[in-house]
Parts: structure tokens; C-alpha cells; sequence
């Protein structure tokens, strides 16, 4: 019977040391002066930082912004009354953000009380919900467009025949205006064919996505009249994809233009490919895709119409028709891949995913 409880003993301390390194989530154990005295693994890889690096230092030097004060954590101390919140935004110095679900208990450790901090991040089941909703309102809204532009383009064709026929009828300064009628007949006709979006299907073929960075980036730095710095970040070890070289040139010279209109004479673009495991395209799980990265450091998007961005119609200029950023969605959809944008002020990400062949059927 005493063995029992001594192998028992032995098996519970075991345990009770092994389960937090091996735990997901992430634990952070606080003391009552509430400076940092063990993290997990999991907790270390959350904080990029090894509990070397971080070993008694203070709470609020680790996290630049949480709404996990000091205040709510000494009053946790006090009344021993555990709290959780869910979908909390905590920002780092280096002004990373990570989305998380925190828990918070009181806990003895020698008798002295301390402070248990789990935290589960929650970023990807946030961007995989929101960027599914998103990919819904994005194709709503293309459905609506294109119904609407049909509607329009009907009755200009009819506009501009008529004003063809009339024109026979004409003196020669009354042709002006007939003129004038189907000179903005066609302008509008082309607006509307831009609403439609490409309508030609892509021609594929097996070739390496450098071909298309690289003449992007001469072509870049040739037109380059703010003398704005342009840097590539190339990864060899990307195999040959399938795709239309036009219209992914098309697409990334349409974001590398958007990012030189919003840069101010000085800044920097990089154009960077990497090979990317275990993403996810229109709610399917890709083991491996190439992935094209568009980045500057310009003053952002505008926090109002980023998660619009896509959409036919929006834009941050007052000189674009907002079409551009659609139709580069839709020739990347052509493709299997998808489209995503992250931004702050002073680095602006436009993401392209691309999978390999193996990763489409």
C-alpha cells in the first residue's frame, strides 16, 4: 500500500512537470510582482522569445498593448476570481499582433500566490471565417456588377446605332454632336467591359514564376519617375507552375502600380516568392503553393475600405475606378489561388498563392 502511494506520488509529479512542455496552449506563469518566472514551450514560440530572454521581467515589458493590465491582474491576486476573455488583440513592441483567447487564475506555487496566463491564438480560425465571408460579399457583389453592367451595355449598343443612322442624316456641324454621342457611347462600353472583367479564358502553361517577377521589376524600375527603391527577394528553389504569364503579369504590375501611387517619392517595393506549406485557398487545406509577395512601406490602406478592398468599385484614390484590384482577384481565382492584402501604416502586404499542380485536383 505504501509503494502504491509512493509510484503514485512519483507519476503525478511526472506528469504535473511534463504536460506544460507538451500543452498547445500557451502558458505564462506570473509572480505576485507580476514579472514573467516560467513560460512553455508552446508560450514561447507565441512570444518569439525563449524563457531565457524574458525570465523576470515585467508583464507590461513583454506586451507593448493588452487590455490585461496590471490592475486586473493584481485584483486577480487579491481575490483569487479567475477571468477569461475571448478575441483579445495583444500587440508586441516590435508591433506584431497576434488574436488570442486568455484565461486567467490565481495559483499557489510554494506558498506563495501566482498568476496562470493560458493563452490560445485564434488568428487562423479568425482569418479562415472572415476571409470566407469575404470570398461571399466578393462574389455577390461581382454577380451584382456584371448583372447591372449587361443592363447598361444593351441599351448603349441601341444609343449608339442610332446615333450612327442620324449621323447620315446630317449636316457637317451637326455631325459634331452625333459624334460626341458615340465617342462617350464607346467610352462608357469599354467602362462596362471593365466591369465584366476578363472574359477570356487564361492560357495555361508549365513555366517558372520568376519570368513574370523579374519583367515586373525591369519594367517597375524603368517607369519609375519617384525613384521609389525597388528590391526582390527571389526563391529558387520554387518549381515550374502552370499559368497564364499575361494575366499574372497583368495582376502583379496592377499592385506594384497601386503601391508606387501611394508611396511619396521615398519608400521601397519588394517583390519576393517563397515556396509556402500548409496554407489555406477558398476554405480548402494546401500542403504546398508558391507564394508572391508585393510589399512597401508606404502609409497603408485606409482602415475603412480594406475589407472592401477587392470589391468592383472601391478604391483609396479619387482618380481610380476601383476596378483594377477585382479584376486582379478574378484572373488569380482563374488560377486556383488566392488574393489577400494586410496593411498598417509602414508595410503593406498583397499576398498571391499559387499551388503547385499536385495541390488542384
Amino acid at each position: 500500500m505504501f509503494r502504491n502511494a509512493i509510484n503514485l506520488n512519483k507519476i503525478k509529479k511526472h506528469y504535473q512537470q511534463a504536460l506544460p512542455n507538451q500543452m498547445v496552449t500557451a502558458v505564462v506563469v506570473l509572480d505576485r510582482e507580476l514579472a514573467i518566472c516560467y513560460v512553455n514551450p508552446a508560450a514561447e514560440a507565441l512570444l518569439v522569445k525563449s524563457l531565457s530572454k524574458i525570465y523576470r521581467l515585467p508583464i507590461d515589458q513583454v506586451f507593448y498593448n493588452t487590455p490585461i493590465n496590471s490592475k486586473r491582474l493584481q485584483q486577480l491576486l487579491t481575490t483569487g476570481q479567475e477571468f477569461s476573455d475571448s478575441d483579445v488583440t495583444i500587440e508586441f513592441f516590435d508591433q506584431r499582433q497576434i488574436t488570442v483567447e486568455i484565461t486567467a487564475s490565481s495559483v499557489t506555487f510554494e506558498q506563495c500566490p501566482h498568476i496562470l496566463l493560458e493563452f490560445k491564438q485564434i488568428d487562423q480560425q479568425k482569418q479562415i471565417s472572415a476571409e470566407a465571408f469575404q470570398q461571399q460579399q466578393w462574389e455577390s457583389a461581382r454577380d451584382l456588377i456584371r448583372g447591372l453592367a449587361h443592363e447598361i451595355k444593351n441599351p448603349l449598343g441601341g444609343l449608339r446605332g442610332a446615333a450612327q443612322l442620324l449621323d447620315l442624316e446630317l449636316n457637317l456641324e451637326q455631325k459634331e454632336y452625333t459624334a460626341m454621342i458615340i465617342e462617350q457611347a464607346d467610352r462608357l462600353t469599354n467602362l462596362v467591359d471593365r466591369l465584366l472583367g476578363p472574359n477570356n479564358r487564361p492560357l495555361m502553361k508549365l513555366q517558372n514564376i520568376h519570368i513574370v517577377i523579374e519583367k515586373v521589376f525591369q519594367l517597375s524600375k524603368f517607369d519609375n519617375p519617384k525613384h521609389i527603391t525597388l528590391a526582390r527577394d527571389y526563391d529558387p528553389s520554387i518549381p515550374e507552375l502552370t499559368f497564364d504569364q499575361d494575366k499574372l503579369q497583368q495582376t502583379v504590375i496592377n499592385i506594384v502600380h497601386n503601391a508606387m501611387q501611394a508611396l511619396n517619392g521615398e519608400g521601397k517595393i519588394t517583390l519576393k516568392t517563397r515556396a509556402a506549406s500548409n496554407k489555406t485557398i477558398n476554405g480548402k487545406r494546401i500542403k504546398l503553393c508558391a507564394e508572391i509577395s508585393i510589399i512597401d512601406n508606404g502609409p497603408g490602406i485606409p482602415e475603412h475600405i480594406r475589407s472592401t478592398l477587392f470589391y468592383p468599385m472601391v478604391s483609396g484614390s479619387p482618380s481610380s475606378t476601383g476596378l483594377g484590384l477585382s479584376i486582379c482577384q478574378t484572373i488569380i481565382h482563374q488560377h486556383h489561388g488566392k488574393l489577400s492584402c494586410k496593411s498598417r501604416p509602414g508595410h503593406t502586404e498583397f499576398t498571391i498563392l499559387i499551388p503547385f499542380e499536385s495541390e488542384k485536383n
